[in-house]
């Protein structure tokens, strides 16, 4: 337990008392970080630190902070990646109806920042689905020609006694 700080002495000269003691027991030597900078300090001045800390403690996707118009661009030139894990050209079609609606909502919202971002031909999508789509379906079936066929399933009386 710390001492009480004696009655008429100021309280800086009292934590300098303490300070000087602790030093002389040795309690300062051989501490993690010893002659380096704190971390905080180091860096110059931000008034957006807490914001950026935040950020990157939580883990939270960047892109979310971004405009909706360069979000918008950005899910336009990853839209090969987005439709080659749809399954169905209908989930395909409902999801470029969509990214072209939500585009058509950016053009004619005149806030913000103006980033141009046209709509998708979704013709054109949907064919290069089909045959991305027609690949990925003759990939498997050849995968499941190769392999070979499952073990038959033994009973629990032949799992027991063999």
């Amino acid at each position: 337990m710390t001492q009480r700080k004696p009655p008429g002495m100021k309280t800086e000269d009292w934590v300098e008392a303490q300070i000087k003691q602790a030093q002389a027991r040795g309690e300062f030597d051989d501490l993690p970080g010893e002659g380096k900078p704190l971390a905080k300090l180091a860096d110059p001045h931000d008034p957006d630190w807490w914001v950026k800390d935040f950020i990157r403690r939580e883990k939270i996707e960047t892109d979310a902070l971004l405009p909706p118009s360069v979000q918008l661009r950005k899910e336009k030139q990853a839209l090969q990646d987005k439709l080659s894990v749809l399954r169905t050209e209908t989930e395909a079609r409902d999801y470029l109806q969509d990214l072209n609606r939500r585009i058509l909502i950016q053009i004619r919202d005149a806030t913000g920042v103006v980033v141009p971002v046209g709509p998708v031909d979704e013709d054109e999508m949907l064919a290069t689905w089909r045959e991305g789509h027609e690949a990925r379906q003759a990939a498997r079936a050849r995968l499941r020609e190769s392999e070979p066929p499952p073990a038959p399933k033994r009973t629990l009386w032949q799992r027991l006694f063999t």
